[in-house]
C-alpha cells in the first residue's frame, strides 16, 4: 500500500470519527426531553419518598406478614405459615432493600438538594426522615450499616454499626435537624405529612428523640435522662395534640392505603384473639373500631383468631364467624402513622415514673389513654366511663404493665413500633404462636437478608460475631429482659 493511500485512509478515518461525534452530540440533543427535569426537584422527591415509605410501614413485608403478626394485633385465617414464624426471605430482603435503596437514598438526596439550593429546611426534613428510617431498621435488625450507609461512591460494602451507636447517632442527628429548622425561613413543598408547617416538623424531630431516648433507657439510662430532661423542659416542642400526629393520610385509588389495596383481592387476615380478648376484658370502647362484628351471629359479636394455627384449624373457624379488621383501618384514606400524640404522652408517663422528669406519671398516663381514644373517635362519655374502670387505673408499682398494655392497644396496626415497644416493655404477656416453629419462643428481630451474605459478607460476619446468631430469636441490644 503506497503512502498516498495511507494518508487518504487516515484522513477519512478522522473525518468519519468527527462526523460520528457530531451525530452523537446531535442525537443527545434530540433525545433530551425539554419537559423532563434532569435534576430531581426536592418537592417532588419529598412527596414520593414520604408516600413510598408510608407504604413500607403498612405493607406486606414490614407489617402484614411480620411485625403485626408477631405482636398479635392481627392473625391469619389462611396461608398461616408467617403467623407460625416461618419468615419469608423475600419479605425480609424487601424491608432492608426498600428502606436503604428507596427511603434512605431519597432522603439523602433531599438533604443534598437542600444544601445546593441554600434551603436548610429541606435539609432538616430530609435528616428527620432519614433518622426515622434508620430507627426502623435498627429496631428490626439490630446492628446495621449507618455511618457508611448510602455513600456508595465511598463504601460499596459498608460496615455495620452497633445498635447502641446507631441510637446515639440518631439522637444527635435529630437534635441537629431540629436546630436547623427555621420556621420563618425558606418554605418547603411536597410535604404530605404537615403541609409545609415547619414548627410541626420540629416537634416531630423532638418526639422521635423522646422515643429513641426511652428505647435505650434500660441499657443507657444516663443518656436517656439527659435527652428527656432537655425535652421535658419545654414540652410545647413535642407533638402536643392529635392534630399534630405525624402521619400520611391516603387518598382514593390508586393512592389508597396499602391495607385497603390488599383487601381488594385478599381475605386471609383477622383480628388476633389476643386483642379482642383484651378489649372485651377491659370493656374497651375501641373494640368496635379495631374489629368488625362477625358476619354470622356469635355470642359476643366479636371473635378473634389464635395466632399461628395450622391451616386446617384456622379454616375451620370460618370466614363468617371471625372478626375482620375494623373499617377504620381498611378504608382507602386510613392514615399511615409515623408517630402519634398518645405515644408521646405514654413516653412522658414512663419518663416521669423512671424519675427522668418531675411530671406526674399517672396524669400523663391518663392523658395518653384519652388521646388514643380520641384519635379513634371515641365519644367523651365513653372515655370518662372507661377511665373510671379499676382495670384501666395506673399502677405505679408495675408501670411497665399499665403502660405496656395500653400502649400496645394505642399502637394497634402500627406493627413496627408496636413490636419494638412490646419487646422493650414485655407487656402484654402474650403466648407464642400456637403451632410456632421457634420452639415456644417469639421472634425478637428480623434476620439479615441473604443479599448481605452475598454482597457484604465480611461485614455481615462481623455483625453476627458482635450481636449473636443471625436468628429470629436473637435478642437485640435494647431488648434488656
Amino acid at each position: 500500500m503506497n503512502h498516498k493511500n495511507i494518508i487518504f485512509k487516515s484522513a477519512f478515518t478522522l473525518v468519519f470519527a468527527g462526523f460520528l461525534g457530531a451525530c452523537s452530540d446531535d442525537l443527545e440533543d434530540i433525545n433530551k426531553n425539554p419537559n423532563e427535569a434532569i435534576v430531581a426537584q426536592p418537592d417532588y422527591l419529598l412527596a414520593n419518598a414520604i408516600k413510598s415509605n408510608a407504604d413500607i410501614i403498612l405493607g406486606s413485608d414490614a407489617s402484614m406478614e411480620t411485625t403485626t403478626l408477631y405482636v398479635q394485633h392481627w392473625a391469619k385465617i389462611q396461608y398461616t405459615d408467617p403467623d407460625k414464624y416461618t419468615a419469608s426471605l423475600t419479605n425480609i430482603q424487601n424491608v432492608w432493600t426498600n428502606l436503604y435503596s428507596q427511603g434512605l437514598t431519597d432522603f439523602s438526596t433531599i438533604i443534598k438538594l437542600g444544601e445546593e439550593a441554600g434551603n436548610p429546611n429541606y435539609q432538616a426534613v430530609g435528616l428527620i426522615l432519614k433518622s426515622w428510617s434508620f430507627q426502623l431498621l435498627t429496631d428490626l435488625y439490630g446492628d446495621i450499616p449507618y455511618t457508611q450507609a448510602v455513600k456508595i461512591d465511598e463504601y460499596l460494602t459498608p460496615k455495620y454499626d452497633a445498635q447502641k451507636d446507631v441510637y446515639i447517632g440518631l439522637l444527635a442527628d435529630l437534635k441537629k435537624a431540629g436546630d436547623q429548622i427555621n420556621v420563618s425561613g425558606n418554605p418547603i413543598a411536597g410535604d404530605l405529612i404537615y403541609g409545609g408547617n415547619l414548627a410541626k416538623w420540629k416537634k416531630f424531630a423532638n418526639s422521635l428523640r423522646l422515643r429513641i431516648a426511652l428505647r435505650i433507657a434500660d441499657k443507657d439510662p444516663a443518656t436517656a435522662k439527659t435527652v428527656i430532661a432537655e425535652l421535658a423542659a419545654d414540652p410545647s416542642q413535642l407533638i402536643a395534640s392529635n392534630d399534630e400526629i405525624a402521619q400520611l393520610v391516603y387518598l382514593s385509588s390508586p393512592n389508597q392505603n396499602p391495607v385497603a389495596k390488599d383487601r381488594e383481592t385478599r381475605d386471609d387476615y383477622r383480628v388476633s384473639k389476643s386483642v379482642i380478648d383484651k378489649l372485651i376484658e377491659l370493656k374497651d370502647p375501641r373494640l368496635a373500631v379495631f374489629a368488625n362484628k362477625t358476619v354470622d351471629a356469635t355470642p359476643l359479636n366479636y371473635v378473634g383468631v389464635t395466632n399461628g394455627l395450622p391451616a386446617d384449624s384456622a379454616a375451620k373457624l370460618g370466614f363468617t364467624k371471625t372478626s375482620k379488621l375494623g373499617d377504620y383501618f381498611t378504608a382507602a384514606t386510613s392514615p399511615a402513622v409515623f408517630l402519634s400524640y398518645s405515644e408521646v404522652l405514654f413516653n412522658l408517663a414512663e419518663a416521669a415514673q423512671r424519675g427522668f422528669t418531675s411530671d406526674n406519671a399517672a396524669d400523663q398516663y391518663k392523658k395518653a389513654v384519652t388521646a388514643s381514644l380520641q384519635q379513634f373517635k371515641v365519644g367523651s362519655a365513653d372515655i370518662t366511663a372507661y377511665l373510671a374502670l379499676p382495670s384501666t387505673a395506673y399502677d405505679a408499682a408495675n408501670y411497665k404493665k399499665s403502660i405496656g398494655e395500653q400502649k400496645w392497644l394505642a399502637l394497634y396496626s402500627q406493627g413496627l413500633e408496636a413490636f419494638a415497644e412490646w419487646r422493650r416493655l414485655d407487656y402484654p404477656q402474650l403466648k407464642p404462636a400456637y403451632a410456632g416453629v421457634l420452639s415456644g419462643k417469639f421472634p425478637a428481630r428480623l434476620t439479615y437478608p441473604t443479599g448481605e451474605q452475598a454482597l457484604n459478607l465480611a461485614n455481615y460476619k462481623a455483625a453476627v460475631a458482635s450481636q449473636g446468631e443471625d436468628k429470629l430469636t436473637t435478642k437485640l441490644w435494647f431488648d434488656a429482659q
